[in-house]
């Protein structure tokens, strides 16, 4: 039983590689290639296409169709094969079965009657024309319409050698289509058995590549624990840096480091007090120089308009308005009594001495080393779990070795060349006999010919011979040589149609029944339904196949889907073999995700270590917030900055000065006001932009926005600070009291992750066993090859021989008719009907006496008196319409 144990060791080797999985992978862990699993191409291709043949099977197989339209009868043959039915049930089922055979048994019917009457026929046929009756009396009475019936009878046989001679070409295309066809079975055969041999020789090989695939997957597991540092660890920074990254970030912006926010409250608050500690020195320093020129040009320019020529009528209203607009000259704005913030500043500049910045650069250092922290804390664990896995892989690969499947596939292989071998033997026999049955179909063939050549040369030789002046009795030879071709034609037909209408009968009830209850269910599956029915083939199993292989009837395991391997599919999935083999024992997802969770339960990473701020870090911002910027007059600092620096712009007053100047006299008065309004453009120039420009920093910004942003910081800081140690304390908290759930939640995702890897590659020795180890395609080539053989080369061939000589052996009748009628027409008759003188001319023969020949016989006998020379000729009336 080589070939029982060979599949045995594949049937376990699959069961145990590809059974029930685990739950489909949830993680995200990266697909594992594992290529290709080796395998050849297959060189059977089960299918047959007849070609211009296809044509005639189509023909026969409507005409089949036509004979019993019925579907399958699967429910008849079913309660007909089992044995538990009841007398009346019995005798209903027998008539339902006599009901769906009706068409053949109509048709075979037929077949018996006309093999049984037409030699009988023939026999009465022949001995009645013996005895001159049934046409056999060589005398043929003149119609007027003989011509017509002539050839009316010659176009008919015609047509109906035409016939024949379509059927007897079909009949011997169909027999040589067998003979071809039949050739090619060895090849066929010869074939299967190649791919047999090398479904045999590729699943050792296929086993051993999925064996070994699984160190791909050890691999990527090693690679991912030797990185748990990276890959568990960058997880459990991740999730925890949700909390504890903001909290770093606000307090590095705090001190004005590199942070993720722009916002640097020290840096801005010390650079708004350095910008208003500057401007107000500056802004004091020259208000007092400012008052004083102002007053000394209000003063001297006072002087110059009380000059006599300022009383002049003309020029006395130009001195008024200049007088009138001296007030103007005076500062706006007095920073002289703005408060100091020298204290403040100094305040500040105190806290930023304190590296702020660096102080929490270290928090986001021990932070980041999470890790390594992680990696240094799992040592124990990795090693452990490298043993696992080695322990893993020696399982899989032991338990694969435990079958002889080497062994075994080299003896089924053993097995299939010895098989072979003996089915040659039998290739000279077959050979031999269908060149006997080729033999006998041609004979069959030659004897329709044969009548068909009989017809052929009739017609020809009574259509060449025949004269239509001719009388009955002086036919040529040619003419007479045809008529008798076509009695011997007939005679033929006499002699051979009921043989060949025998051969149609028995050949037309196997082949179409074979074809009606074998080929055409299982071309639509219904055959296999049938076989699948349970308790069908043997009533003791409910299932005969897997009770066959398995000794397991209730298996749900049947030949239809074993002939699923026609789409290629593995020999593990054809058969249903994860109803056999308890898998999880073996391998299966479940026991190692147990597994990686077990070594993973040790798993503990401690991270109090991890100091986000330390104490010269908090105290730092509780004196930032305490430098006493919140103390500053704000209100008093704006309501001066917003005034100007003067009450009228100087360069304005100066010009107005100098065009009402231009309105007076040339003279003094006129010098002296220009004079008085360069003086005014100088002080400008050299006192009031200088304190314009002391308003402005050196990053732009004025001295009312760095009061404005003191202003904000004073009342926001308080907030800020409280926020940013509680953020700080609350992700300090996270990590001491709350990381724990964080490393456990992660830790069972970088576990899914590993436990996916052994997912990945048993769903893809389960989809390979599916797919493509052990493809049993050629098991199912070996059905179809079968199907082939018998329905398409030999069943299909048969049923169109039949149909072809069946044709031919129907029309055989109209055939002997015909021929029996034309012949009449073209054979030298004994007698002839004899008329008088008057009538030459109208039936269109002229009698010897009025052509000048010398009839002895028929000058004896009187014109008339045909009744009493020839008894069974009757000469026709004298009618008007003769």
């Amino acid at each position: 039983m080589v070939t029982k144990a060979g599949l045995l060791a594949l049937l376990l080797w699959g069961s145990v590689s590809g059974g029930p999985h685990a739950a489909p992978q949830r993680s995200h862990s990266p697909a594992l290639d594992f290529g290709f699993v080796p395998a050849g191409v297959y060189e059977t291709h089960a299918y047959f296409e007849p070609g211009a043949m296809g044509i005639l099977f189509h023909m026969v197989r409507a005409f089949l169709y036509v004979v019993q339209p019925n579907p399958f009868p699967r429910d008849l043959i079913t309660k007909l094969a089992k044995e538990n039915i009841g007398a009346k049930q019995a005798q209903y089922q027998k008539v339902t079965a006599i009901y769906y055979e009706m068409g053949f048994v109509v048709c075979a019917v037929l077949g018996v009657f006309f093999v049984l009457l037409v030699p009988l026929v023939g026999l009465c046929f022949c001995m009645c024309r013996c005895c001159d009756n049934c046409g056999g009396e060589m005398h043929q009475r003149q119609r007027k319409n003989a011509e017509c019936q002539r050839g009316f009878l010659a176009t008919m046989l015609v047509a109906t050698s035409l016939i024949i001679t379509a059927g007897v070409l079909c009949a011997s295309a169909a027999n040589q289509n067998l003979s071809n066809q039949l050739k090619h079975t060895r090849r066929l055969v010869n074939s299967n058995m190649r791919d047999l041999k090398m479904f045999a020789n590729d699943t050792p090989a296929q086993i051993d590549y999925l064996t070994a695939q699984y160190v791909m997957a050890k691999n990527r597991v090693l690679s991912d624990l030797d990185n748990i540092g990276p890959l568990l660890g960058s997880k459990i920074h991740e999730q925890l840096g949700k909390e504890v990254l903001p909290a770093l970030d606000a307090a590095l912006s705090m001190a004005g480091g590199e942070a993720r926010r722009s916002v640097h409250p020290m840096r801005e608050t010390k650079e708004a007090l350095e910008n208003v500690s500057t401007a107000l020195e500056t802004l004091q320093d020259g208000t007092d120089r400012l008052q004083a020129d102002l007053v000394g040009v209000r003063s001297s320019l006072s002087n110059t308009l009380s000059d006599p020529a300022c009383s002049n009528g003309a020029v006395s209203y130009t001195c008024s308005a200049i007088r009138s607009t001296l007030g103007q000259l005076s500062i706006s704005a007095n920073f002289s009594g703005l408060p100091d913030i020298s204290e403040q500043l100094a305040n500040v500049d105190s806290v930023l001495k304190v590296d702020l910045s660096n102080i929490v650069q270290k928090g986001y250092s021990s932070f980041n080393d999470t890790p390594a922290m992680v990696r240094e804390q799992t040592r124990t664990v990795v090693s452990g779990e490298r043993g696992m896995l080695d322990g893993i892989g020696a399982n899989i690969t032991s338990f694969s070795r435990m079958f002889p499947i080497h062994a075994s596939m080299a003896n089924f292989t053993i097995f299939l060349t010895e098989n072979q071998m003996k089915i040659e033997v039998f290739y000279p026999q077959i050979d031999q006999m269908d060149f006997y049955r080729w033999i006998g179909c041609i004979a069959l063939c030659c004897l329709v010919v044969l009548i068909l050549t009989f017809n052929c040369l009739g017609l020809l030789c009574g259509h060449c011979g025949y004269d239509k002046h001719a009388s009955p009795t002086t036919r040529g030879c040619l003419s007479n040589t045809g008529g008798n071709l076509l009695m011997a034609g007939a005679g033929f037909s006499f002699i051979f149609s009921w043989v060949l209408m025998a051969v149609v009968t028995a050949t037309f009830v196997v082949g179409g029944n074979v074809e009606k209850l074998v080929c055409e269910p299982f071309e639509n599956r219904q055959l296999f339904k049938l076989i699948d029915t349970p308790y069908l083939v043997n009533p003791g199993l409910k299932n005969f196949l897997p009770g066959m292989l398995f000794q397991n009837p209730q298996i749900d395991l049947t030949l239809e889907s074993f002939y699923s391997c026609k789409d290629n599919k593995g020999l593990y999935a054809a058969l249903k073999l994860d109803n056999i083999f308890n898998v999880n024992k073996f391998l299966n997802s479940s026991v190692y995700t147990k597994d990686v969770a077990r070594v993973f339960e040790d798993v503990k990473v401690d991270l109090k270590g991890i100091v986000l701020l330390e104490r010269a870090g908090r105290e730092n911002l509780i004196d930032f917030s305490n430098t006493g910027i919140s103390e500053i007059n704000y209100a008093a600092f704006l309501a001066e900055v917003n005034k100007g620096v003067t009450v009228v712009d100087l360069l304005a007053f100066a010009n107005e000065l100098e065009a009402r100047a231009d309105q007076l006299p040339r003279g003094a008065l006129e010098n002296a006001l220009k004079g008085h309004a360069s003086s005014i453009r100088q002080i400008h120039a050299q006192q009031v932009v200088p304190m314009e420009q002391a308003m402005v920093s050196r990053r732009g910004s004025t001295l009312s926005q760095s009061i404005r942003l003191l202003q904000r910081t004073a009342a926001e800081l308080p907030d800020k600070i409280d926020n940013v140690l509680s953020a700080i304390d609350a992700a300090e908290y996270l990590i001491t009291h709350n990381a724990s759930h964080v490393v456990k939640q992660e830790t069972s995702k970088y576990m899914q992750n590993i436990a996916s890897y052994f997912t990945q590659y048993i769903d893809w020795v389960k989809m390979s066993l599916s797919t493509d180890v052990a493809a049993c395609k050629p098991f199912s080539n070996i059905v179809d090859t079968a199907d082939i053989v018998a329905c398409s080369f030999i069943v299909d061939s048969m049923n169109t021989f039949w149909f072809g000589l069946g044709c031919c052996t129907v029309f055989l009748i109209p055939n002997i008719i015909l021929s029996v009628r034309l012949a009449k027409f073209y054979r030298r008759m004994d007698t002839e009907d004899v008329y008088d003188d008057m009538e030459i001319g109208i039936n269109g023969y002229h009698n010897e006496r009025f052509q000048g020949i010398h009839n002895p016989v028929m000058a004896s006998v009187p014109t008339y008196d045909t009744m009493t020379r020839f008894p069974r000729a009757s000469a026709p009336p004298r009618h008007a319409d003769w």
